[in-house]
């Protein structure tokens, strides 16, 4: 034992020297445009770029109000899985609307994407068959294909030519189905999909087509359907699978929604859902108000593009180097982990809220703050955290 957790503390040694080790920040109370940090100086308010809280609902009241009324009905917790005694009529009316709202048949719901994403391949596809992978999409999507028996394919970020290599190799290979998965919105990114492209190439060689739409649903496209919508697809994707903690109110959980009979077979032999409790009967509750409130938040996404636009313009006119995009994620270049950090402290001193990634998170090299505007800000905010990244910038010899 002491010579293996001598091994571990080299290892954290090494990140630590790396510049690689994450530390977290304790907020001592809920999601907002403004946090309150708990440190060593007492609590500090700060402006808050670097949540998933794109509509600004997690803190919502009527949110919070649904959340404690399924409280009170429900009770706390299930204490068991679905198929043995945790399946509440509220677990079904969530699903429901979240079929209804994306417009499939049918809904699951899982602890979190993640385990949506682990638990939707290996029930559905086989070793006869194929899975083609964009390169840059999300781990859980990673993990999950690993789970397979499935032959798998990459093709590089967004390159059609070579998606279309890959389906034309899948077709050689004498593969029976065919999926092509991708994030809707590349997180790391903030690149949006080129489903039109990936859904003509499905046509022509007889893919099917899956989207992790996480960071879409509740704040892009057409009442906040997500990239389908977005990108003028509609119902050719025939697997969606998104979250419930990001845009519609941060807290947890995840789904797939698709056509009955892939819900059905999920509901089988999905293993993260056959083995994982069933969500709490609050965040049931006020996950189907929050649906319910971004259905009709196109106020709410209004600001939150011009929030993006005018974030954008403001960075890049003061010299700081921007991944291209149009959706509220606006990653920072710095390439280095250690310029990230600096970058991340500099801001702290100044009011700013944002989070480094680097390795693993993001390959070597590719290091950046990923900052997120939220219809929780003001215009004020944006214009104050453009002057704190200008101020910041400077001060660390950025630009």
């Amino acid at each position: 034992m002491t010579e293996f957790l001598d091994h571990l503390r080299n290892v954290l040694a090494d990140i630590e020297a790396n510049g690689l080790y994450k530390r977290e920040r304790l907020i001592t109370g809920g999601q907002g445009g403004q946090i309150e940090i708990a440190s060593g100086e007492g609590r500090r308010k700060l402006l808050n770029l670097c949540a998933n809280n794109y509509l600004g609902l997690a803190d919502h009241p009527e949110i919070i109000g649904a959340a404690k009324a399924g409280l009170d009905a429900f009770g706390f917790g299930m204490a068991s899985v679905r198929f043995i005694c945790g399946a509440q009529t509220l677990h079904r009316e969530l699903e429901r609307s979240i079929a209804s709202y994306l417009g499939k048949d049918d809904a699951i719901l899982f602890a979190a994407c993640f385990d949506a994403n682990g638990g939707v391949f290996e029930p559905l596809f086989g070793p006869d068959d194929a899975i083609i992978s964009d390169a840059l999409n999300h781990a859980s999507i990673i993990d999950g294909v690993r789970l397979t028996k499935t032959k798998r394919y990459r093709y590089a970020n967004s390159d059609m030519n070579e998606l279309e290599d890959r389906l034309k190799e899948a077709h050689r290979d004498g593969t029976r189905f065919k999926l092509i998965v991708t994030d809707g919105v590349f997180s790391m990114d903030g690149y949006v999909a080129k489903l039109p492209e990936i859904c003509e190439l499905a046509d022509r060689y007889g893919a099917l087509v899956m989207v992790d739409d996480c960071h879409a649903t509740g704040h892009i496209g057409d009442k906040g359907r997500g990239t389908p919508t977005l990108t003028g697809v509609g119902q050719r994707i025939d697997i969606l699978t998104g979250t419930l903690g990001k845009s519609l109110g941060g807290a947890m959980g995840g789904y797939v929604a698709a056509a009955q009979p892939i819900i059905d077979l999920l509901r089988q032999r999905a293993r993260p859902y056959l083995f994982s409790n069933s969500l709490a009967p609050a965040i049931a509750a006020g996950s189907l108000k929050a649906i319910e409130i971004a259905i009709g938040a196109d106020d709410r996404r209004d600001l939150l593009a011009r929030h993006a636009k005018e974030f954008r313009s403001g960075l890049q006119k003061k010299g700081f180097e921007l991944l291209p995009g149009e959706t509220p994620i606006i990653p920072v270049m710095l390439h280095e982990a250690q310029r990230a950090q600096d970058l991340t402290k500099a801001l702290d001193e100044r009011g700013i809220y944002v989070s480094g990634f680097f390795y693993p998170v993001v390959p070597q090299g590719q290091a950046r703050i990923r900052t997120q505007m939220s219809a929780a800000l003001s215009a004020g905010d944006v214009s104050f955290a453009i002057d704190a990244f200008a101020d910041a910038g400077k001060a660390i010899g950025i630009i």
